[in-house]
């Protein structure tokens, strides 16, 4: 099954606010950017911004009003000046990318942005509501099947009834199902969540809805007649 486009990704998680300093040390060459050295994290923006400094590929360290260790002073080939502080925003893709999203002067103004974007009002779109025609009759029946039982707990869903609607419901259980966080919960992959939801009789098209709502971080999904389609996802006659 091909994770590589899952429509119920809703975005960026995982942010995060990374200090970077902008240094010119020539007129031959560029300006380079780097993070300050771990030791050097204290520092307020003004005590690091049009201040002198050396550098290496991996790191800047403050110099002017600053006392440098040797061993650091040894390692540092290149001096400068710093030219700005940046504050870099960077998020996470269910994809597993880490993507550059913009940067500002000030913390507090990247802090507000990072805010927007999690909507600490709530778990955005933690809730999904999508038509049937996403799953085969077959699995369909299952759904019910599985609603009227205690729903086997190595599943990590509930399928539930939704009173006087035809509707069916899910609670997905340890979210994210993507490897590295069942491993931390249940000691097993995501491939071997879907296997074992094969292994029970679960038809392969429900499977791999299912895998990519768990892998999305989704809470709870609702498979109703009446809801629209998803772009993305296949789309099942009521024959199949």
């Amino acid at each position: 099954m091909d994770h590589a486009s899952n429509p119920f990704a809703c975005g960026y998680y995982g942010f995060e606010i990374q200090r970077v300093v902008v240094i010119s040390y020539d007129d031959r060459h560029p300006q380079t950017v780097l993070p300050l050295h771990t030791s050097q994290a204290h520092l307020r923006d003004e005590e690091v911004a049009h201040r002198a400094c050396l550098f290496n590929d991996d790191f800047a360290v403050i110099t002017e009003g600053q006392t440098v260790p040797p061993e650091l002073d040894s390692i540092c080939g290149g001096s400068g000046t710093v030219q700005a502080v940046s504050h870099d925003i960077w998020g996470r893709t269910i994809e597993g990318a880490f993507d550059y999203l913009g940067d500002r002067q000030m913390l507090a103004s990247a802090e507000e942005i990072v805010r927007n974007l999690q909507f600490r009002t709530g778990f955005y779109s933690r809730a999904w509501e999508i038509s049937t025609a996403h799953i085969t009759a077959a699995s369909s029946r299952h759904l019910c099947d599985l609603a009227d039982i205690a729903t086997p707990t190595g599943f990590l869903f509930v399928a539930f009834r939704i009173p006087y609607s035809p509707a069916i419901g899910v609670k997905l259980i340890a979210t994210p199902w993507t490897d590295e966080n069942l491993m931390n919960i249940e000691g097993i992959t995501a491939a071997q969540l879907r296997q074992e939801h094969l292994s029970k009789g679960m038809p392969e098209d429900l499977a791999d809805l299912l895998a990519l709502a768990g892998q999305a971080d989704l809470r709870f999904l609702v498979l109703d007649a009446d809801a629209p389609v998803l772009d993305g996802l296949p789309l099942y006659d009521d024959e199949s």
